[in-house]
């Protein structure tokens, strides 16, 4: 996937004098506070909010992290 924000700042930074940049990638979080009956059922309804509401698959990837509440 492209990403030319993330390239532009890999760049930027090689011209600041910073080596060893492979790879930046600029990007966004979400985070979501929901109450289940269990982890499966939260995890089943993020899955469904972040497929088709959340992030456009056509042009993002993304990913799923569960934390408990405590």
């Amino acid at each position: 996937m492209l990403d030319p924000a993330g390239e532009a700042t890999r760049a930027a930074a090689a011209r600041l004098g910073v080596s060893g940049v492979q790879r930046l990638r600029i990007g966004k979080a979400i985070q979501v506070d929901l109450e289940a009956a269990d982890r499966a059922t939260a995890e089943a309804q993020l899955q469904l909010l972040s497929d088709r509401l959340l992030a456009n698959p056509v042009i993002e990837d993304w990913s799923l992290e569960l934390s408990d509440a405590g």
